[in-house]
């Protein structure tokens, strides 16, 4: 038994003696009370044995109570949670907690379940063999059309089989959404898992977990959360858009959907379907299947070179002032896409138009303090190296090319007056952020006011990232329409893809730069973050890591506000996480908050 007290130094568990009263009704998975150090604490069981060899079961502790008749994890998890104790350097109590509800689990109802209706999906051998219960396998559909209906193709076989299918998306609005279209085949078999604040939510999110976990043939619609879930029967893992923020945890662990859905695959024989614009480099990497679906990924793209602009033009080109015009004059929608609230991501020298990039790095440099600043000299906020003058003609003026929501809507209202507002407000011109896409309506122009911020990110994923953005952007602009896509780098590959509606040449493009300097999937990184409060508390961390990193590259320590930060990375970094797991546990006993990252979205 594994106490839940998320601690290293517990990892092991303990034994105890299942009562006579609790014989048969406890197993692996079960949620126990049991004494341990004067008080009662509950604990997940992880497993069985008839007589413990080498323990005198008179001398064993009983276990108290069963906390629920539902197992919150399966055998065949097992291994899969183990797994992810150690990749992502994580105490066990803190990855089994994952599997649980809310509140305790209690036996539902059973549902009464309407007849499925014949459907084919993307990989018609995938979705029989996940009836069938056929050997692991993984597939990726790069598809632009409706997701709902492809899922649909590949749920049917095995929900008629009465084999359970778990559906994933980023976020709970695009996981509503989904339910809601894939009810009007399925009926009562979806179970939608909302998880949300407050107890009434947490009731819901239970219930749907207790659904799950009892009943076979279902469609469970949730979000990350839902990977770690028992689903009776489970066959297939469908992941919509896994290279998105929200398919990774943010707390630890920090696990990634695809990676604990990849393990669950091989050790639970379950079928895995990857649904998205815009494949993750690691479906490069890992040589899997794809399957093309007919159609567009998305919408046509328009490059807008802003070097073209003069200094001082705006954040909008005049060019995309004319289209705007345009498409208002016949009552159409526009919708103008900015990647942040607040200040400006990207900036290009006043006097020659060069996008400002770091002469180090190549990451983007800010605007107006988007950045470190030592004295008077801006810092590049990746790799800390001075910025200094523009290469291309020594200017030290530098404008922005993007701004936050508020500013656009303000030069929106210039092409537009009266007519914008942000998504959500009604008004036909609207501009909005990755957040707001879900709820935009199909527009017949969409516009990115500024794509550098999100190529030249911070990150080495940024590239990546960014093309799947914009994609996602382009899905927006309904049959007939396009979108124009502002930048002053016009032939970074990351346009060129979006230009050909064919990303396949850049993420390979992508893979060979990550295998060069052994950034994931061709290599590991991971982020740890002390912090440390005062200066006596960065002077005891002098070296506390230095046997840990061995046989690793290690950047840092970086001083960020409050917190202290390496980056470790390396081919292989397991010996690495297994050194760290006791250095971790001996800096929270002296009262540090340490926070590790296993293949960090950024750093």
């Amino acid at each position: 038994m594994v106490p839940d007290i998320p601690a290293f130094a517990l990892d092991g568990g303990f034994t105890y003696r299942v009562p006579p009263e609790l014989a048969g009704q406890v197993e692996v998975g079960s949620l126990v009370r049991v004494p341990l150090a004067g008080r009662r604490v509950r604990g997940y069981v992880v497993g069985l044995e008839e007589g413990a060899p080498g323990f005198d079961s008179a001398k064993l502790k009983d276990v108290r109570a069963l906390s629920s008749t539902i197992p919150v994890f399966t055998p065949a998890m097992l291994p899969a949670l183990r797994w992810a104790a150690e990749h992502y350097a994580a105490p066990l109590a803190a990855v089994l907690a994952k599997t649980a509800p809310p509140n305790l689990p209690k036996p539902p109802p059973p549902l009464e379940l309407p007849a499925v209706p014949p459907a084919s999906g993307p990989a018609p051998d995938l979705s029989e063999a996940a009836a069938a219960g056929g050997p692991a396998r993984t597939v990726q559909a790069a598809a632009g059309g409706d997701w709902a209906e492809l899922i649909r193709g590949a749920a049917a076989a095995p929900v008629r089989a009465e084999r359970s299918v778990l559906v994933v998306a980023p976020t709970a609005a695009e996981a509503a959404g989904l339910a809601e279209r894939l009810r009007a085949d399925f009926g009562r078999r979806v179970v939608e898992a909302a998880e949300q604040a407050g107890k009434s939510a947490a009731a819901a999110f239970t219930a749907a977990w207790s659904q799950a976990a009892t009943q076979a043939g279902l469609v469970v619609v949730g979000t990350l959360r839902t990977v770690w879930w028992p689903v009776k029967s489970l066959s297939m893992v469908v992941l919509v858009e896994d290279g998105r923020p929200g398919m990774k945890e943010r707390q630890t662990p920090t696990a990634a959907a695809r990676s604990l859905a990849a393990v669950r695959s091989s050790s639970e024989g379950l079928q895995v379907l990857l649904v998205g614009r815009v494949p993750a480099v690691q479906t490069l990497h890992e040589g899997l299947e794809v399957a093309r679906m007919p159609g567009r990924l998305w919408a046509p793209v328009e490059v807008v070179d802003r070097t073209e602009e003069p200094p001082g033009a705006g954040l909008i080109t005049g060019r995309v002032r004319k289209a705007i015009a345009a498409v208002r004059s016949r009552g159409g929608l526009v919708l103008a896409f900015t990647h942040r609230r607040g200040y400006a991501p990207a900036s290009r020298c006043a006097r020659c138009r060069l996008l400002r990039t770091c002469p180090s790095c190549g990451g983007r440099a800010g605007h107006r303090g988007r950045g470190v600043r030592a004295g008077r000299e801006q810092i590049c906020p990746r790799c800390q190296i001075p910025l200094g003058a523009c290469p291309s003609c020594g200017g030290d003026r530098f404008e922005p090319l993007g701004a936050g929501v508020g500013r656009i809507i303000e030069e929106l209202d210039r092409t537009a007056p009266g007519e914008a507002g942000a998504v959500g407000s009604g008004c036909p011109v609207m501009a909005g952020t990755e957040r707001d896409l879900p709820s935009a309506p199909e527009v017949d122009l969409a516009v990115v006011v500024d794509a550098d911020g999100l190529v030249r990110g911070t990150n080495y994923r940024a590239p990546e990232d960014a093309l799947a953005l914009l994609a996602r952007t382009a899905a927006a602009v309904r049959r007939g329409g396009r979108m124009m896509v502002q930048t002053a780098d016009p032939e970074h590959s990351v346009y060129t893809a979006l230009r050909r509606g064919d990303p396949f040449p850049f993420l390979e493009e992508e893979l060979e730069v990550r295998r060069q300097y052994s950034l994931p999937p061709c290599g590991e990184v991971a982020v740890v973050e002390v912090e440390a409060g005062s200066p006596e508390d960065s002077a005891a961390l002098d070296g506390v890591f230095d046997e840990v990193f061995e046989d690793a590259a290690v950047y840092g320590p970086a001083l960020e506000s409050d917190r202290i930060r390496w980056l470790v990375q390396g081919s292989d970094l397991r010996r690495v996480k297994q050194r760290l797991r006791p250095a971790v546990a001996r800096l929270r006993d002296q009262g540090f908050k340490v926070r590790v990252d296993v293949d960090p979205r950024e750093f």
